[in-house]
């Protein structure tokens, strides 16, 4: 397992690279230089070289690596992984799981919606009250403000201020990233008024997309890509310890109809108490 995972983590910089170049780029496709470090190296691959680039991808690599092992991706990786099967079959289970709309896109989506705000809004530079008013909208219509709200984090996520200081120091009048910290000063106070929502503030998406658009990676399709070759570290090492500790297969508990049944009419009847 230890030797699959190192090679894994050393050749999946390039393989992603080759895809961003192929996807993108006609094909051109760039050489390692290996007097770069791994994510250095990488960016080198993909085709941007400026030194600020090269440190934004050592912080993206690194906060994204994992967070907590109940994410999907995390869990899907550990659970392939548990039977046995070797990291490439465990790593790709966990990138399939990555991939899904409620767990690896969101990135892509938070750029989406903001560049749909300007256009929808159609003018210069957006104020507060804009972005106030486009985020009721956005609720009104039913759908969510992406980026905000995390199942297990009750407060803002400190990737996303990790983000924030970078920026700060690197670009702080780029007009996305303005754009970003102004949705960060009204979203979770109108997020918070309606009760129902247990976290209002942003996470690591809320910010990732605009620093990426920065530098000219505007592919947003390949955002995901990006994410998982970071949450490789996370996951990977994960391995290992499952290994190293000798942790068993994992098995899900089952349950019989009877048991649906019960538990329907039992939260039927507290529907009915409310």
């Amino acid at each position: 397992m230890y030797e699959d995972v190192m090679t894994l983590i050393a050749r999946l910089p390039r393989v992603a690279a080759y895809i961003y170049r192929r996807s993108y780029k006609k094909g051109k496709h760039i050489e390692p230089n290996p007097d770069l470090d791994w994510s250095a190296n990488f960016a080198h691959m993909l085709g941007f070289d400026q030194p600020d680039f090269y440190s934004y991808m050592r912080l993206f690599l690194t906060i994204h690596a994992d967070h907590e092992g109940g994410n999907v991706s995390a869990h899907a990786t550990h659970l392939v992984g548990s039977t046995l099967s070797d990291a490439y079959l465990a790593f790709a289970s966990g990138m399939n799981g990555l991939a899904g709309p409620l767990h690896g896109l969101a990135n892509q989506e938070v750029i989406r919606w903001i560049l749909e705000m300007k256009k929808k809004i159609g003018k210069g530079k957006l104020t507060k009250e804009d972005i106030e008013n486009y985020i009721r909208k956005t609720l009104t219509e039913g759908k969510v403000v992406p980026g905000y709200g995390h199942a297990v984090l009750r407060k803002t996520d400190p990737r996303f201020l990790a983000q924030m200081e970078f920026a700060k120091i690197h670009c702080p009048d780029d007009e996305l990233v303005n754009i970003v910290w102004k949705v960060y000063e009204v979203a979770p106070t109108i997020l918070g008024e309606s009760g129902k929502i247990k976290n209002p503030w942003p996470n690591v998406d809320a910010h990732s997309g605009s620093l990426l658009v920065h530098y000219g990676l505007v592919e947003y399709d390949f955002y995901t890509v990006l994410f998982g070759v970071s949450r490789a570290l996370g996951v990977l090492a994960s391995l290992i310890w499952d290994r190293a500790l000798g942790h068993g297969i994992e098995r899900p508990k089952s349950v019989t109809t009877g048991w649906i049944k019960d538990f329907i009419a039992k939260q039927e009847a507290k529907r009915k108490l409310r």
